[in-house]
């Protein structure tokens, strides 16, 4: 997760020796090897590695010297008052692991640790995880389907960890059936995130729990099944989103339908062509959608609405409504066969590189 420097142990002053440096570097041993300097106001002022010590000695630096005769004072951050996505991308891609977040006055507000955060998406999140798993029973009788194990953890901890990796924390939870259980499973952090329960007075849809959440009047939310295992970039999705000006973003994965027989093409009665055995490829609704914050707080209160019944209603107003494809794992865990695929790709070690 981010690191909001609760410890000076990547903080040295400008003024502090080169042989203070080496001593914090080398007391960071197995972290990233990386200081943030500041000046006597807590300005940043560069940043020091063993490299750049390195190569100052190389030029004549003495180890009694500043840290400030051998920092990069041409450092990468970002800015506290917006923080760019593709510009923390880019860092990220060329190795930038700490990456410090500058406010206004030229001080270090937050540390993105890009190896354990790679990304801060601007997005609040919703589970839906009040469905009662019929077809997985009797597994789910008393166990709520979202908390089901496949190899070390809870199905839904796959995803709460995906969205706190990408700097996700404002994270909730609507729950029905069994929702002690789910209760109970929430009462202790998940990928670092304390993540909120909220419960179902009444099955409200697939959707219509939404609007038991509090959310902010601005900007978006993840809204997603949390039976899903998969490895769609968030990061990706929410950029797409911004980029299209969508109100909504539906992820997809390719479904193709192959028909066993030669398919007439015809006008009136009149046959005009055969088509032999042909495949036709679709995109179909895999349960993760973008959805601006002022559609969801729009919900009425205590209505059932189901996905589709927002989607629909959003294309009738003529707002813009766009998928995404997702190109990796996707796995809706409704059946036996289904929990059983995605408990053997856990066993191989085939889905999220763990």
């Amino acid at each position: 997760m981010t690191s909001h420097l609760t410890s000076d142990s990547h903080i040295i002053r400008q003024d502090a020796s080169i042989l203070d440096a080496l001593a914090k570097l080398n007391a960071l041993s197995g972290k990233v090897m990386t200081l943030f300097a500041i000046d006597n106001d807590g300005i940043m002022t560069g940043t020091v590695t063993d490299g750049d010590i390195r190569r100052g000695m190389i030029d004549g630096a003495l180890p009694s010297h500043p840290v400030s005769r051998v920092m990069n004072r041409k450092f990468s951050s970002l800015k506290e008052s917006g923080i760019d996505l593709a510009h923390l991308r880019a860092l990220r891609e060329r190795g930038v692991q700490l990456i410090p977040v500058i406010s206004e006055a030229g001080t270090i507000s937050d540390v993105i640790d890009t190896t354990a955060t790679p990304t801060r998406l601007p997005l609040s999140a919703i589970l839906m995880a009040g469905g009662k798993g019929e077809r997985l029973r009797p597994l789910t009788l008393e166990t709520p389907k979202p908390l089901l194990p496949i190899a070390d953890k809870a199905i839904i901890d796959y995803n709460i960890e995906a969205l706190a990796a990408c700097g996700i924390t404002d994270i909730s939870v609507t729950v029905n059936y069994l929702a002690e259980k789910l209760e109970q499973h929430f009462a202790n952090p998940v990928g670092g995130v304390m993540v909120r329960c909220v419960r179902e007075n009444s099955p409200l849809g697939t959707i219509g729990s939404a609007q038991l959440v509090d959310l902010p009047a601005e900007g978006c939310t993840v809204v997603m099944n949390s039976d899903l295992l998969t490895t769609i970039s968030f990061e990706d999705m929410y950029l797409a989103h911004i980029r299209a000006g969508a109100a909504i973003t539906i992820a997809a994965i390719p479904y193709n339908v192959s028909v066993p027989y030669a398919i007439l093409a015809t006008d009136g009665r009149r046959v005009t062509a055969l088509e032999e055995k042909p495949s036709y490829s679709y995109y179909a609704n895999a349960g993760i959608y973008i959805i601006d914050n002022a559609l969801l707080r729009g919900l009425q209160p205590d209505t059932r609405t189901d996905a589709t019944d927002l989607i629909e209603e959003a294309i009738a107003k003529g707002l813009n409504v766009t998928y995404f494809p997702i190109s990796g794992t996707w796995i809706d865990i409704g059946s036996p066969t289904d929990y059983q695929h995605a408990r053997e790709l856990m066993r191989h070690k085939a889905l999220y590189g763990r």
